[in-house]
């Protein structure tokens, strides 16, 4: 309870209709080896719940906020929380520090739901059409507004980037075809042009969800978890160098 320690929670992916929390397992335990405390959440989904994309968001706004009231019980910084997420949890990750709107209703919302980090892993963090730059084909657009609930807009990071948005680092594949590279390559860019700092790791060749813990031996595990590694260094939140490499030899013992 006396630690102030950084902290992160991700949120898994399933394109708001399914998923597990446990995908991200590992990168807790990573994280929680070079000294985070490490969540991994769930939320509401369509399969489960019958909910839309509002109520994913909503979720991750929630568990936030309750680590930040919570911080001194968890021993944590509540001014270094992260949140993390792959796919559809990538947009919830990011709908979290960007979107306004969507809290839940009966918490106290003088707490901020805001995190002070994003670690993104093939986001899907344009939701709608950006005129001149994507445009997204018609079956497509009308099968997000029914995953939405909303007008797919109100829900899509890019559409809200502003300045002053916590630094953000994006792990994606070139060759995802759920996700186009094209969005967070457009994504990084107006994060940039509003002075915020945002940093795009492209994984040359991979498909989605290449980041996964078991797939191709664990060589892009490793690879966006020493990025991270990184990242996090220079934000202050861990000292050190990477161990990466260690912590895959010891889950293999």
């Amino acid at each position: 309870k006396s630690d102030k320690r950084p902290v992160v929670v991700f949120f898994f992916g399933g394109g708001w209709r399914s998923g597990t929390p446990g995908q991200f397992e590992m990168q807790c335990k990573y994280l929680a080896a070079r000294g985070m405390v490490a969540m991994t959440a769930d939320y509401r989904v369509s399969s489960r719940q019958q909910t839309k994309a509002t109520a994913c968001v909503e979720d991750g706004k929630s568990a936030v906020r309750w680590i930040r009231a919570n911080a001194k019980k968890l021993g944590v910084d509540p001014k270094r929380i992260a949140a993390g997420g792959g796919s559809a949890g990538g947009h919830v990750a990011a709908a979290i520090g960007m979107v306004p709107g969507f809290e839940s209703k009966g918490e106290d919302h003088e707490v901020s739901s805001v995190p002070n980090a994003l670690l993104l892993f093939n986001p899907a963090v344009v939701l709608a059409p950006i005129p001149g730059k994507f445009e997204i084909p018609d079956d497509k657009a009308a099968s997000r507004m029914e995953r939405m609930g909303v007008q797919a807009e109100k829900l899509s990071p890019y559409h809200h980037v502003r300045k002053g948005l916590p630094p953000t680092i994006i792990f994606h594949g070139t060759n995802d075809s759920a996700v186009p590279y094209r969005t967070v390559e457009l994504f990084e860019k107006r994060m940039k042009e509003k002075g915020n700092s945002c940093k795009l790791m492209g994984h040359e060749g991979q498909p989605h969800g290449f980041f996964n813990w078991g797939r191709a031996g664990n060589s892009q595990f490793r690879g966006t978890m020493f990025s991270c590694d990184r990242f996090l260094e220079e934000l202050g939140w861990i000292e050190g160098k990477p161990t990466i490499d260690a912590f895959i030899k010891e889950q293999k013992k």
